[in-house]
């Protein structure tokens, strides 16, 4: 229900076309994510409760809950009229309006099944969890919602008629691409509301977050991240709230992209929608209304186009030109992207996709091969732009955000690039409308700034950003959708006085401070379905389940203590293996050579080692994975490889042997670079680990240092 997944819960999607219940008890065998909907189609396939437990070893208790979800299908499918009493059974069973649609397709859809529930006067009472289990009478304001079979029952919200209410709409269940980093900005927000003078009002269901934590808002509701119960959610607030403010905002833009999916839909049933509108919304995200906005402010994007089949694709790839970046238009997160160098990989990327119609076409943009990547996290009011940060990745164009190590301040661009980033998202910031947060991705390739995507809402790097410069800017994001204005928060003292992110002040004394932000990848977690490790090679495709800060006044220095945080230390001697595609030797040669000077010995397979060699370093040549025996791997297997540098050929076809080599470095726990750049950055962390320059800092000590140095600069 609120996993977002093509199935939101039984009978929402068609069963597989080829489904007997032979062949749906033979599945039931294999736990996988979806083993769920098997079993209720097996029972409802005439399986017995005993037959299905047996196959699956899930406790016959479980299977009877399924099976009279089951009979209760078959009494609404078969009843001449949805009345009250079955209605409230079936939302007492947890059937949502969206299966009891999908039903009874009469009711014209979701919208429908709502409307008679509420005329029937079906709606959900909200109980309160017994924090104090039972012990003494609980007033904690944490509820959930139910179902009662009394139509009389009320609900146990507290009437609240002082302040105006605001709700926050969180972030949902954890999963890659949408993770613990944006409830640190709900959290936020609610603290900078509350002291407002606002009752903040959270909405999640993890109970792994900050933000379920029983006493971080006001009043917190434990619910599914979906439309019709944030809905009720509202309404049950402004019953609260009825003779006073009531609800005066619902905050959907710090959750990531599940409550930002829910703002039109919102917005259309009169909930009022804070921050940037839902019609602004619509012109980041939509890739037609926002090619738009950066025509109309002249700012140049990657050529792309959509296709429904592989023709189309093809002519598209031949107009902008080979690599190209596929991706379904369906997904989030990087879900399914693939960069592609040639007509054979491209059609066999679009008879992968087996959901390619008119209505879900393929985008095929140019991809940027070589460019520097920049993440931006700003501000804005309608009026004025503050610059949060800017964030230089170390990975190059091509390695999702999320997986991509990055540094802030940026280490290697120059004052105009840094005037052209500002330039551009302020254009960005009013073109589209935004009054908030607003993420923004550019590409660096030969002098020219391209504009990759902006999304109007809190982004994953906020955290991140927030503690490298000292600025809450979730907290000022709050307080901006609640009508505050940039200018200010800065006579409060939330912001800076003067200046913003786009520079960190560096104080009289000290050097400024270098932020290294770095993926936590969980490769050694994981295996393939037929038992084989995972690679580890970091594409388009986002692949991280956490990361972590290393803080510094040299890069150098942050690099080494972010790898140290996310897998351990960098190596500081021993064996570096290099192996590295055609086009990366060149840039490769530096990097080896100082690890070669540092007192590493290099390994490399026969053509790298011929281009080390020919710029006089030294290089021992160890065999490929199917060369024979006592080769990389097996050298690896055997613990005799300290560091490994490996960087993939454009096509997936040759990297079998990479692959082999990536995933004995997971298994064994070695440190695997797959791009030149990180390489580079791995070099000055084992430098600054073998000077032994690394110290320890706390984070409040930085920000008085930051605040100082401010102060310095703008007496």
């Amino acid at each position: 229900r609120s996993m977002e997944t093509s199935a939101a819960g039984f009978w929402t999607t068609s069963d597989p076309a080829d489904a007997t219940l032979e062949n749906t008890l033979e599945s039931l065998a294999t736990p996988t994510d979806g083993r769920i909907y098997a079993v209720e189609r097996a029972l409802r396939l005439g399986a017995t409760v005993a037959q299905v437990a047996e196959r699956s070893q899930i406790d016959p208790w479980f299977i009877e809950e399924i099976a009279a979800l089951v009979e209760l299908r078959e009494e609404i499918n078969s009843a001449p009229v949805l009345d009250g009493e079955l209605l409230r059974r079936a939302k007492r069973a947890g059937l949502s309006d969206r299966q009891v649609a999908a039903l009874r397709p009469e009711l014209a859809g979701e919208n429908g099944v709502r409307l008679l529930r509420h005329r029937l006067g079906v709606r959900p009472v909200y109980k309160t969890v017994d924090t104090c289990a039972a012990e003494f009478a609980a007033r904690t304001p944490y509820h959930y919602s139910a179902y009662e079979t009394d139509p009389a029952t009320e609900s146990e919200i507290a009437p609240q008629v002082e302040r105006p209410k605001v709700l926050i709409l969180g972030s949902g269940p954890n999963r890659i691409g949408q993770g613990i980093e944006f409830d640190y900005s709900c959290v936020h927000a609610v603290m900078a509301l509350r002291q407002a003078g606002f009752e903040t009002v959270m909405v999640n269901c993890n109970p792994e977050t900050v933000s379920t934590d029983y006493d971080t808002a006001d009043r917190l509701y434990f619910e599914p991240l979906t439309f019709e119960d944030v809905l009720e959610v509202v309404h049950a607030e402004q019953e609260s709230g009825a003779g006073g403010p009531g609800v005066v905002g619902v905050i959907v833009q710090l959750g990531g992209q599940t409550p930002l999916g829910l703002a039109r839909r919102l917005a259309d049933a009169g909930v009022p929608v804070v921050g940037t509108s839902p019609e602004a919304i619509h012109l980041a995200e939509e890739r037609g209304a926002f090619g738009s906005v950066l025509q109309r402010a002249g700012l140049p994007a990657p050529r792309y186009g959509m296709a429904t089949s592989f023709d189309q694709a093809r002519r598209i790839a031949e107009e902008i030109g080979y690599p190209v970046l596929v991706r379904p238009s369906y997904v989030l997160g990087g879900r399914g992207m693939e960069i592609v160098y040639d007509d054979q990989t491209l059609e066999g990327y679009i008879q992968r996709a087996t959901e390619v119609s008119p209505e879900h076409p393929v985008l095929v943009d140019r991809f940027l091969d070589d460019a520097i990547e920049i993440d931006v996290d700003a501000l804005c009011d309608g009026t004025e732009v503050y610059l949060g940060g800017v964030m230089e990745h170390i990975e190059e164009a091509g390695v999702h955000s999320g997986d991509s190590a990055c540094v802030l301040p940026p280490i290697t661009l120059g004052r105009s690039d840094l005037d052209a980033v500002r330039r551009s998202t302020t254009a960005i910031a009013h073109g589209i409308g935004v009054r908030g947060l607003l993420n923004v991705q550019y590409a660096l390739h030969s002098e020219t700034l391209y504009v990759q995507e902006a999304n109007p809402r809190a982004s994953r790097t906020v955290p991140f950003v927030s503690k490298a410069t000292a600025v809450p800017l979730a907290k000022a994001a709050a307080r901006i959708m609640l009508g505050a204005s940039i200018a200010e928060l800065r006579v409060e003292g939330m912001l800076p006085a003067v200046g913003d992110g786009g520079s960190l002040p560096a104080s009289t004394d000290t050097a400024g401070p270098v932020a290294v932000k770095e993926a936590v990848l969980p490769f050694h977690r994981f295996r393939t379905p037929e038992g084989k490790g995972v690679d580890s090679l970091l594409g388009p495709e986002m692949k991280s389940t956490g990361e972590v800060m290393g803080l510094d006044t040299s890069f150098g220095n942050a690099f080494a203590k972010s790898q140290a945080a996310a897998y351990g230390s960098l190596p500081t001697s021993g064996r570096v293996f290099v192996s590295v595609a055609n086009r990366d030797k060149r840039a490769i040669i530096f990097p080896v050579k100082r690890l070669a000077d540092l007192g590493f010995e290099v390994l490399a397979t026969a053509g790298t080692a011929d281009v080390l060699r020919r710029n006089g370093i030294a290089a021992s040549v160890v065999r490929k994975h199917f060369e024979g025996p006592d080769n990389i791997v097996d050298a690896i297997q055997a613990g005799r490889v300290d560091m490994i540098i490996n960087t993939p050929y454009g096509n997936p076809g040759p990297r079998v042997d990479g692959y082999e080599i990536r995933t004995a470095a997971v298994a064994r726990g070695v440190v695997c670079l797959t791009t030149v750049q990180a390489a580079a950055a791995a070099v000055q962390g084992v430098e600054a680990l073998i000077r032994g320059e690394l110290g320890v800092r706390s984070l409040q000590d930085l920000h008085l240092a930051l605040a100082k140095a401010r102060a310095q600069n703008n007496p």
